[in-house]
């Protein structure tokens, strides 16, 4: 007898995490799609690889288009776009492996999602978000450091989060990073970063360490390794407090960083080293939004563009 389709998703999960090392957070977003996915085929007793067909997995994602979560709210075009991604993408994997000899999924099409553009903050409210962290304080100095090597160094919050202490070199300017996929990059930061992380390291974290800190850089008031969630907590903080009147999310500065380097005229391969992307078609939606600003810019400024500009002499 065929082995029933969670087993095969186990076995998937493995795959994801061994062979090709993916992050935990993003098996954990398969192992959620895929969960809800193996649980809607046994409800309908659908419950081996050779029991699918075209017609269940199209009705599984009809049926989480026409679902919600939470307070009501319906799923998003992007959410159930990964959810395809998920179920093709396990349903590769069980071709492969020879549990079945035909791909149901590969008849199943990929919604296209309109693009949406990131939404960089600009210069001056970079300066304020960056100058609201109170220096005279070790939380202060620790969370102007953790702003400061966001947008200085465009890191993922993953990324800002996992670091230990010696993958910083202040002599040196530069911090090592482990991105998505286990793979390892160096990262140089400026003299406003280092300076910044210099006097965490000296004044901030000395404050918060105790024997359960081990290496980790960034620390909470107990001593552990600060997670994502007080991240983003000290972030909505900082953003209130420097009259930021809009949604600023940690992945913001990351979007920031390459935006306004590629405004001054960095070439977008290394840009695209720098935030670690492995195709360079990732970072060229950076490149849209600064033809968006220069478009912004000549349509406020260039006389003959303006609204209501007349060509009298």
């Amino acid at each position: 007898m065929a082995d029933p389709l969670a087993t095969w998703l186990d076995r998937y999960m493995d795959h994801l995490a061994v062979e090709r090392g993916l992050s935990v957070n993003t098996i954990a977003a398969y192992r959620r799609d895929l969960d809800r996915y193996v649980a809607f085929c046994d409800a309908r007793e659908v419950r081996t690889p050779l029991d699918v067909d075209g017609s269940t997995i199209r009705s599984f994602l009809a049926s989480i288009s026409a679902s919600t979560w939470g307070e009501d709210r319906p799923y998003s075009a992007r959410s159930v776009a990964r959810t395809v991604s998920s179920v093709r993408s396990f349903h590769r994997f069980l071709l492969r492996e020879g549990a079945v000899d035909s791909d149901p999924a590969s008849t199943v099409v990929q919604p296209k999602l309109p693009r949406s553009l990131p939404h960089p903050l600009r210069l001056d409210e970079i300066t304020r978000l960056l100058g609201s962290p109170d220096r005279r304080t070790p939380a202060g100095l620790r969370d102007r450091a953790i702003l400061e090597v966001l947008y200085g160094g465009g890191l993922r919050i993953s990324e800002l989060v996992g670091l230990d202490v010696d993958d910083v070199d202040l002599e040196e300017g530069s911090v090592r990073v482990l991105g998505k996929g286990g793979k390892e990059r160096e990262v140089p930061l400026g003299r406003m970063a280092r300076e910044a992380v210099g006097a965490y390291l000296s004044r901030g974290r000395p404050a918060f360490a105790s024997s359960a800190s081990r290496a980790a850089l960034f620390l909470n008031t107990r001593g552990g390794r600060l997670t994502r969630q007080s991240c983003a907590r000290l972030l909505s903080t900082h953003v209130k407090a420097a009259g930021i009147d809009r949604h600023v999310t940690l992945h913001t500065l990351r979007h920031s960083f390459a935006t306004h380097l590629l405004e001054g005229g960095a070439d977008v391969r290394v840009v695209q080293e720098l935030l670690g992307h492995s195709s360079v078609a990732t970072t060229q939606i950076y490149t849209l939004v600064t033809k968006e600003h220069l478009r912004e810019v000549y349509y406020s400024s260039h006389p003959r563009a303006r609204r209501g500009a007349t060509g009298g002499r």
